[in-house]
């Protein structure tokens, strides 16, 4: 892992479950979760495309809860991994100025 890369997973750990934030329950502490968009099957997308989410909302909350449990309705419900990852960005972009 390189040094802009920890630094980003940290910045990305400071900003807590993104869905958890948007739902108002604050920080929860996030899994790094590579979106799947650009990325071929069993490929992981650049360290840059990643999102924070708490263990339920990445993989242990169950069909609708948990983005790898049932991505479409996972998506339908808290937005796509794409928009996700803009509103990350633009967090990240706010805390730098």
């Amino acid at each position: 892992m390189t040094k802009d890369e920890r630094k980003h997973y940290e910045k990305l750990s400071q900003i807590g479950c993104i869905v958890c934030r948007n739902l108002g329950f604050g920080y929860s502490a996030p899994h790094i979760h590579h979106i799947r968009h650009g990325a071929g099957i069993g490929q992981k997308s650049h360290w840059t495309t990643a999102i924070p989410l708490c263990p339920m909302h990445h993989q242990n909350g169950g069909f609708g809860v948990a983005l790898h449990a049932g991505q479409k309705t996972f998506e339908s419900k808290y937005g796509t991994e794409s928009e996700l990852l803009r509103q990350t960005l633009t967090i990240l972009e706010g805390e730098l100025c």
